[in-house]
């Protein structure tokens, strides 16, 4: 391959029928949810006030800050701020969810199975795509938090917030603010449970604060390389700060699969405090993916659903045929970890049925993941007959599950990557995964603010560094200008090159997401012929961001 660069159990309730909620909100879709980029401007004050909090999406989270040190962040300023708003955590149950990758789509499934079954559920999650209420979904159809409800509370407890920050000098943060104002929504609200996505680690996360007689159960999706200095250098000291979130007595939910002894890490901190595991990954889980089918124009993966645990709890549960939006093996084990959690709630009284499972499975799906646009919407790019896809991997344990989606997807349809990363990912490890994974026919590198800034935004130039660093440990032959060249001079070079290099990958830095997008239809012309080629727009899900504020424009 050759690369060519350029630079407390409830009563029971009547169900809600659940296809009506489900089926709003899919009639509703993406655009009336997430019409805007900026903020609504009812929330400008609101938006103002956050942006004045310290904001670790932002600039970076420092060293050693999610470990249970004296370097890690003071949970009992978060406690403290929570006690002047009269401790609402301690006013529902939850599910508490840690974990490198999956977290989002976890607690997105059992959210939906919760909300099948006629449930009132709050669910709390990071980062959002283009407004701060996604972060935040209450009632019974799952629907963002409302710009009204959001500013109304903000304007009820901003005097306690001023209090709060001034008393802590200053170092109360937006997270935490955020965290706290979804907690009190979701007393306000009475939500029968909420589903709460731990931001960074768990042990010093401000959504820890969770006691054991609060929490119906804790879920740890995986273990994986990622915040490594904030989480204190290793895998062995990640899976100590996410095994944070397991409380006396109750019971923990393992996703995985993980190496042995993180595994141990984990058995061993549950063990210390008496709760119950059940694992997604145990012998008896035989789920598989039986193929790919297309309804309405969107792909979906047919799977049966096989849970049978035997250790701690007995467990059983076999679903055929279930249809998941969510693609791939790794989505298959998000659902799983899911259903291993409502079975657990099941076990402990809540009244959860097999179809109000099959049914919050089926009809969860997330912005930016393995997200396919409509033709409407990439004819609106500019790029009519392509086939899009946005996905936010932005590690090399979800750029290899994403390569694997892509090939069981679209099998060999000729492959081109439009790419933006933070600067504290690895950016080789994530190259050398699409590298490795077969043929690409064109990387576009681009950069894009990190969570509405430039702290953590990595130049295009050094991303195409470390695709070629990748290539060369690859041992893949690199051809390349070696000069500095006008864009519209390489773009005419990238035009021959795309007809006469048979077997290379084109590697481009663009200046920016339109500019690559142009470049890269140019190039799948050029190459794919009459074959459908595939754009995947990767790296994080703030270049997701980019692709659909570019569609509501």
């Amino acid at each position: 391959m050759k690369i060519l660069t350029r630079q407390s159990i409830l009563p029971h309730r009547p169900t809600l029928i659940s296809s009506i909620g489900f089926g709003v909100l899919r009639k509703l879709g993406p655009k009336r949810w997430f019409s805007a980029h900026s903020e609504e401007p009812e929330l400008k004050e609101l938006m103002e006030y956050m942006d004045s909090l310290k904001n670790y999406e932002k600039v970076g989270v420092p060293k050693g800050a999610g470990t249970d040190s004296d370097d890690g962040f003071d949970l009992g300023r978060m406690r403290r701020l929570m006690e002047r708003l009269g401790n609402p955590q301690s006013q529902f149950k939850a599910v508490h969810i840690a974990g490198t990758k999956g977290k989002g789509s976890t607690a997105s499934f059992l959210s939906n199975i919760l909300r099948a079954e006629g449930y009132s559920v709050g669910c709390y999650s990071s980062p959002h795509i283009q407004t701060i209420r996604e972060r935040i979904s209450l009632g019974r159809f799952g629907e963002p938090v409302s710009a009204k409800t959001l500013n109304c509370l903000f304007l009820q407890i901003k005097k306690i917030l001023d209090q709060a920050i001034e008393h802590e000098n200053g170092r109360i943060s937006h997270f935490e603010i955020f965290t706290a104002m979804a907690f009190t929504l979701f007393a306000r609200e009475n939500v029968d449970i909420a589903v709460i996505e731990a931001g960074l680690g768990g042990a010093r996360d401000a959504t820890n604060i969770i006691s054991s007689s609060g929490l119906a159960a804790s879920v740890i999706t995986t273990i994986g390389e990622e915040h490594l200095a904030a989480l204190g250098g290793s895998l062995e000291s990640i899976a100590m700060a996410k095994s944070g979130i397991i409380k006396h007595g109750c019971p923990l939910v393992l996703g995985g699969p993980f190496l042995p002894h993180i595994e141990c890490i984990l058995r061993d901190k549950a063990l210390s405090m008496s709760s119950p595991v059940v694992s997604a990954s145990d012998a008896g889980n035989q789920s598989t993916i039986k193929g790919i089918s297309r309804m309405n124009g969107r792909p979906y993966q047919s799977c049966d659903l096989v849970i049978q645990i035997e250790r701690d709890f007995k467990l059983f549960l076999e679903l055929p045929d279930v249809k998941l939006c969510m693609l791939g093996s790794h989505q298959l084990q998000n659902a799983a970890t899911a259903t291993c959690a409502a079975l657990c709630l099941r076990n402990l009284g809540w009244r959860i049925s097999d179809g109000s499972i099959r049914a919050g499975l089926e009809h969860t799906f997330l912005l930016g993941r393995s997200q396919i646009l409509t033709s409407k919407e990439t004819e609106a790019l500019g790029l009519h007959g392509t086939t899009v896809l946005l996905d936010g991997a932005h590690t090399k344990e979800s750029a290899n599950a994403l390569v694997k989606t892509i090939k069981m997807t679209f099998g060999e349809a000729p492959l081109f990557l439009v790419v933006a990363m933070a600067s504290d990912k690895d950016h080789v490890g994530f190259a050398r995964e699409f590298l490795s994974g077969g043929e690409l026919e064109a990387v576009l590198l681009i950069e894009a603010d990190i969570a509405g800034g430039k702290s953590r935004t990595t130049s295009a130039s050094l991303l195409r560094d470390c695709w070629i660093q990748a290539s060369k440990e690859l041992g893949i032959d690199i051809v390349h200008d070696g000069t500095t060249k006008s864009g519209e001079v390489f773009n005419n070079l990238l035009v021959c090159s795309a007809s006469k290099l048979e077997n290379g990958t084109i590697l481009d830095a663009e200046s920016s997401l339109m500019a690559s997008l142009k470049a890269t239809n140019q190039i799948l012309r050029e190459r794919a012929g009459n074959q459908s080629g595939i754009i995947v727009v990767t790296g994080s899900l703030h270049i997701v961001s980019m692709v659909l504020a570019a569609l509501s424009s």
